[in-house]
């Protein structure tokens, strides 16, 4: 199956690198694809419980979903994501 999320705090590559290659890193989660613009993120995923860990590791990376709150810690942690993002380019 394939998902479309639009996600708030994504700016650069260095977020979409990030974004693309801890999604990878989860099991049943295959050909990620950033659209910076958009704010969308769009992966394969095998079962419902694998689109519920993609979804929770956006969050937890600081790529919360439109209408998901997005506190200052979530922003905190996008910035991080981003800048280890930029450095691993």
């Amino acid at each position: 199956m394939r998902k479309t999320i639009e996600v708030q705090n994504l700016k650069c590559g260095g977020c979409a690198n990030t974004i693309i290659t801890k999604l990878e890193a989860l099991d049943a989660i295959t050909e990620v694809y950033i659209g910076i613009e958009t704010s969308k993120v769009t992966f394969n995923y095998t079962s419902t419980n694998n689109l519920e860990l993609a979804e929770n590791k956006l969050i937890q990376l600081g790529y919360p979903s439109i209408g998901l709150d997005n506190p200052l810690t979530a922003k905190a942690k996008s910035f991080v994501s981003c800048a280890v993002g930029k450095y691993h380019n």
